[in-house]
């Protein structure tokens, strides 16, 4: 295994005082807790808090800033944050307006995160959430009840969190980050596993002539082995399993986007941008805003998901609100 760190064990230690180092403008690390929190404070607006296991940069502390996240809490490689660890997080978030918890359906996270929201409501804290369940790949897996919550979860920072910074009360944020979860869905597929540092091999072998389809954020396998195929081959397959969920059709208005696992070059990504553009064109949906980069990772896993949103005048208006964070800046 060939890692860039001084001990699996300090890893992610080490990586969110590296962060806080590299962003003093956008997020501070609250003393010794795995929490970053957005530079400022939140008050007066309702904030949005998310998290989870780390590996998935520049999610999650990469979207704390204006229009986003108020605070995000990372837990050890691919394991969901503590209770206490994220009731912390909500604590240092709260600006007196509530507080909306952003979780992606994993059963541990969601147990943890609901643990933390109780405890802050005996506090006199007022918490809602949504839960992300935007991958179509699986309905149930050894991390989940129900579907994973995977790149789509991006979208509902943005929109959620411009809903937010606008003055939004607690109510209207929760109802605008459930419209995006109901209109989300992505996929995901992978040429080579990614390593977990604490375990120091791949956590499935591939061929060099195989791809994974279905692929989850925390290194899971997929559900099915395929030989390896052209990209555009590859982008039909994760699209018509997308499109078949009902939800998009001819005449709507979509956001797109193409979120590297961790280790794909960006000409890749673009070369799969192309022909979905294309694909969805021949459909009669249209694209309003493409995002192409690395968004919501599994550490060094080669591949790629594919994430649509559906938009109607409310979203696509949030959606092109301004934010400023380390990951993502929008004008």
């Amino acid at each position: 295994m060939k890692k860039l760190i001084n001990g699996a064990d300090d890893v992610v230690d080490e990586m969110l005082d590296g962060m806080a180092r590299a962003y003093p403008q956008y997020l501070r690390r609250l003393d010794g807790l795995d929490v970053v929190v957005r530079v400022g404070g939140s008050a007066g607006k309702v904030a949005l808090v998310s998290g989870g296991g780390s590996g998935h940069e520049p999610a999650h502390g990469g979207y704390v800033g204006k229009g986003m996240l108020d605070a995000a809490v990372s837990g050890a490689v691919f394991t969901s944050p503590t209770p206490d660890q994220v009731y912390e997080a909500i604590l240092a978030a709260n600006g007196g307006r509530g507080v909306l918890l952003v979780i992606k359906n994993y059963t541990g996270d969601v147990m943890n995160f609901e643990m933390a929201a109780d405890m802050a409501r005996d506090e006199g804290i007022e918490v809602e959430q949504v839960i992300v369940a935007d991958d179509v790949a699986v309905e149930g897996s050894t991390w989940t009840v129900g579907r994973r919550g995977i790149a789509g979860t991006v979208f509902v920072h943005k929109i959620a969190g411009a809903c937010a910074e606008a003055g939004a009360d607690l109510a209207e944020v929760r109802r605008v980050a459930q419209k995006v979860v109901e209109n989300v869905r992505s996929m995901g597929m992978a040429l080579a596993a990614c390593t977990v540092p604490s375990a120091g091999r791949p956590g499935f072998d591939l061929a060099e002539d195989e791809m994974e389809i279905g692929i989850g954020i925390h290194g899971e396998p997929g559900v099915a082995r395929e030989p390896v195929a052209p990209a555009d081959d590859v982008v039909d397959e994760l699209l018509e399993k997308i499109l078949a969920e009902g939800i998009y059709g001819a005449g709507d208005e979509v956001a797109v986007m193409v979120n590297g696992m961790g280790a794909t070059p960006l000409m890749e990504l673009f070369v799969a941008n192309r022909h979905l553009g294309e694909e969805l064109s021949a459909r009669g949906i249209r694209v309003h805003r493409t995002m192409v980069g690395n968004y919501m990772t599994s550490l060094d896993m080669a591949g790629f998901s594919i994430t649509l949103l559906k938009l109607d005048d409310e979203l696509k208006a949030l959606l092109d609100a301004p934010c400023d964070t380390p990951a993502l800046t929008q004008a």
